[in-house]
């Protein structure tokens, strides 16, 4: 990442659970200029092509079978 970005994201820093619901990461992400969600974009492309090089090669994915529960934590 560029260090525009980095010095954006390492701007601030929480320890609260509120701050990493799906929506307050979606709150930060759109507060992101075009430029640096592409930034991001790209970032986390490299990281899954590093990591699984193959994963271009693959033409037939298949949706996960059974069903998917997401569990969140109470506040209390």
């Amino acid at each position: 990442m560029k260090t525009k970005l980095r010095k954006s994201i390492k701007s601030f820093i929480s320890h609260n659970w509120q701050d990493e619901s799906p929506e307050a990461k979606a709150r930060w992400f759109q507060s992101l200029s075009l430029e640096e969600r592409i930034e991001i974009l790209s970032f986390f492309t490299d990281i899954i092509l590093e990591n699984n090089p193959d994963i271009v090669e693959r033409k037939h994915v298949k949706p996960s079978t059974g069903r998917v529960r997401i569990v969140r934590r109470t506040q209390g």
